[in-house]
């Protein structure tokens, strides 16, 4: 079978790369070169996807059984993959995200089926926009998409809700005792997925005919409390963690950016109904739970010192945060 993905070198994406690979699938990855991660076993077209002309002419007469968009991101990415890959590919995969889900949820368990609705993250409203123009391009001219709601998915990433989760200030702050936000009171249900699972049900869509016109999420059935989650993220680092406990719209006062993403996300509670990825793809089980995932992102930190840089912008956007609510309590 012959896959294009584009990106396909990201925290995710690389686990489904890999897997792509092992399982036998011919896999081009179109990207700018710029990540620095190879994939053994895959061939690389070097374009870049903003540049439509460029990447015509990349791909030349190439045809896919499945073209998959790691980085798409508003609905005008979705009208020019819509003319390049028209004719060209037999399944187009749109990477979405259940943050797109109902906020606040009105029934507490997530099924493909939750409406859409998310008044308070952009990011998540421009998925959505993605996802109804790429329905309407399945109903009305057989465009043939297929659409995967990823949760919070992590590997080269430390799965937090406050700071820069692609760094290492929160693993750094822990060991050097820092106090560390949580957001409400850390009650609150969450699902963390690794990518190394989340690319076992994934995989499996790749070339789905029956995966044509739906939508899936795919998470493990691990469910947290965000105290567990910082938790074991200190237990992996061999400390007990600070944490101080912020409610979320007095962290949206303060730093409106991470605000969205707490309002529009990680403040609700959230758990998945996994039984539809599992009908289509029979073998899909999660099997790394979060205290055994984290000592591995952990590790793959540790491994480079490079990895382990902290910018002073990352730390003083938490600092700010403490003194703020140290200041009006």
């Amino acid at each position: 079978m012959k896959v294009l993905f584009i990106g396909g070198t990201g925290n995710i994406s690389v686990s489904v790369s890999r897997l792509a690979v092992a399982r036998g699938f011919d896999l081009y990855l179109l990207n700018r070169g710029r990540q620095g991660v190879t994939i053994e076993g895959a061939t690389t077209i070097t374009a870049d996807i903003t540049q439509p002309d460029q990447v015509q002419a990349a791909l030349g007469d190439h045809h896919f059984d499945a073209v998959v968009n790691w980085i798409a991101f508003v609905e005008p990415d979705i009208e020019r993959d819509l003319a390049l890959f028209g004719g060209r590919c037999k399944q187009y995969i749109f990477i979405s995200t259940a943050s797109a889900y109902q906020k606040p949820l009105t029934y507490p368990l997530i099924t493909e089926s939750t409406p859409l609705a998310n008044p308070y993250w952009q990011y998540s409203r421009d998925k959505i926009r993605c996802e109804d123009r790429l329905m309407r391009a399945y109903r009305e001219d057989g465009f043939p998409i297929t659409i995967v709601r990823p949760s919070h998915t992590y590997d080269t990433r430390i799965p937090v809700a406050v700071g820069n989760w692609a760094s290492y200030l929160i693993p750094q702050r822990m060991l050097e005792g820092k106090p560390v936000i949580v957001h409400g009171d850390g009650t609150s249900l969450w699902t963390l997925t690794h990518a190394e699972d989340f690319a076992r049900g994934f995989v499996g869509l790749l070339g789905h005919p029956q995966a044509i016109g739906h939508a899936f999420h795919i998470t493990s059935d691990f469910v947290l409390t965000w105290n567990q989650v910082y938790k074991q993220i200190g237990d992996a680092l061999g400390v007990t963690p600070v944490l101080v406990h912020i409610p979320s719209e007095f962290i949206a006062t303060v730093d409106p950016a991470t605000g969205a993403g707490l309002l529009g996300d990680k403040m609700w509670s959230s758990m998945f109904d996994n039984s539809k990825i599992k009908r289509f793809v029979p073998d899909y089980v999660a099997r790394i739970p979060f205290h055994l995932g984290i000592r591995r992102t952990i590790a793959w930190f540790q491994a480079d010192a490079s990895r382990m840089h902290v910018t002073p912008d990352d730390d003083a956007q938490l600092e700010r945060i403490l003194t703020a609510y140290h200041a009006a309590h």
